[in-house]
């Protein structure tokens, strides 16, 4: 039996079952991901499969680090030779790790290969992927097409000029939606140069002169509403951690004018902006019925000598832990409630430790008032924890604490045009947790409400959530 079948992940008739007949075939909505709305237009053959599975994987730079690879055949100038053999030398010491059942879910689905990459065939296989890769059947948007992808989600700078979103919008040849989303990091930044740089081009991009808090909020404003004329419906944040600290008006004027003034922060000041800039910006999300994410819990580029010679986003990031989160959770959704200004939320922690403080967190404040089932989401499974655990934990905690029926289920959060397999893993997965409550007799089986289950966690909850 091929290693890659309707069984794989599944190992209950229930699961499998449900994977067949509901689950296997649904279109995919990516609502977050890294890919490059240019790279989508501009449609450009890949030069080789290292080029397409290797280039900006921080996923697997780790593995191989971890492996003894030397760094030049990771992000450095080996052949492309030398750097894929040395991924396969890795592969198949990974097992027990999803890249070893992503690296075969994509060379099945996309490229019809069923061996298994190691080091006595690595060179066959690179072989006969490049061959397929010369076809316009690998280009990127035929790729997204096959993948039968409904919706993409690209991460945007406030700044950006969105120009290949809107000539994607208006290219008839290509069905899928590519949107942005509306990624305000730089406005969150602790050191008070960056900051005064991005409000510099803030202010020169809008043309709002930003002195007082009331200009900013102007000023983001002014850029949502750009966001929203191209199809945004989402904004996305990345904070370390999440806290809160209420202030006055006057008390965030004072504090947003000595951070323009280029003076650092103190912690208590630095949080009640911070929680201030949060709650405006909650407000215009919610004014157009947008989504707001919030990936938090991560401290990235840690080893600072490796940051200095290659850069951020090369695979030195870490789980964060943190001190009284919960407080500074409910502070914040409350600060946004009674203000009117939470939208529908997606929360997503990365250390998962804290998987049954963000469920029970978001029960507090689901409400009928956006006219969707559980407006506030606990995101799924992310980055570390993209894995068999990672995500079954994340399920198990939702179904706990709150309402599975009504999760909008699984993204990629990925930079690759092959990584939708990603989609069909968090499938297999859910199918088989589920089929084994089943099994167990702890649910009925009747297919009618099992089939809602699984269609509305793998497409009909995202679709009807975000609107797009």
């Amino acid at each position: 039996m091929k290693f890659i079948n309707d069984s794989f992940m599944i190992n209950n008739e229930p699961g499998r079952k449900l994977y067949r007949e509901y689950a296997k075939a649904l279109p995919v909505i990516d609502y977050h991901c890294h890919l490059d709305a240019r790279e989508i237009y501009e449609n450009k053959s890949f030069t080789d499969i290292t080029q397409l599975w290797l280039a900006g994987d921080h996923y697997k730079w780790r593995a191989m680090r971890a492996n003894g690879v030397s760094e030049d055949k990771i992000t450095g100038n080996a052949s492309s030779e030398e750097k894929f053999q040395a991924w396969a030398e890795t592969v198949e010491s990974c097992f027990g790790n999803p890249l070893y059942h992503w690296t075969h879910l994509e060379l099945q689905y996309y490229f019809g290969i069923e061996d298994n990459l190691d080091t006595t065939n690595w060179r066959d296989i690179m072989s006969a992927c490049n061959r397929l890769l010369s076809q316009d059947d690998f280009k990127p948007r035929a790729l997204i097409t096959r993948s039968n992808v409904d919706v993409i989600c690209t991460t945007d700078s406030p700044l950006d000029s969105l120009e290949y979103h809107r000539l994607l919008r208006d290219d008839a040849d290509f069905t899928t939606q590519v949107l942005p989303t509306f990624r305000p990091d730089d406005i969150f930044e602790e050191n008070p140069q960056q900051f005064g740089l991005f409000i510099e081009k803030l202010s020169a991009l809008t043309g709002v002169k930003i002195v007082r808090f009331a200009d900013l909020s102007q000023a983001m404003e002014q850029r949502i509403e750009y966001f929203h004329a191209s199809g945004c419906r989402i904004s996305d944040h990345g904070p370390v951690a999440i806290h809160y600290q209420p202030a006055t008006a006057q008390e965030i004027e004072n504090v947003f004018a000595k951070k323009c003034a280029g003076e650092t922060l103190t912690p208590t000041e630095h949080t009640a902006l911070i929680s201030a800039i949060f709650v405006m910006l909650a407000g215009h999300y919610k004014k157009r019925q947008w989504s707001m994410q919030i990936h938090f819990g991560a401290i990235r580029s840690n080893n600072s000598l490796m940051k200095e010679k290659i850069g951020i986003n090369t695979g030195f990031d870490s789980i964060a832990d943190q001190c009284h989160l919960a407080q500074g959770l409910n502070g914040l959704l409350d600060a946004m409630a009674r203000n009117n200004a939470l939208p529908k939320t997606i929360l997503y922690n990365l250390n998962p430790i804290y998987n049954d403080i963000v469920a029970t967190t978001i029960a507090n404040f689901q409400s009928a008032d956006d006219g969707v089932k559980s407006p506030i989401q606990f995101g799924s499974g992310w980055w570390f924890n993209d894995t068999r655990r990672g995500m079954e934990n994340q399920l198990n905690s939702l179904a706990d604490q709150g309402v599975l029926m009504n999760f909008i289920g699984m993204l990629t959060d990925s930079r690759s045009f092959i990584s939708y397999t990603r989609h069909d893993y968090f499938r297999r997965i859910l199918c088989n947790l589920i089929g084994g409550w089943v099994e167990r007799g702890e649910v009925p089986d009747n297919p009618q409400i099992l089939s809602k289950l699984i269609t509305n966690i793998c497409h009909d909850n995202a679709k009807n959530y975000f609107r797009f």
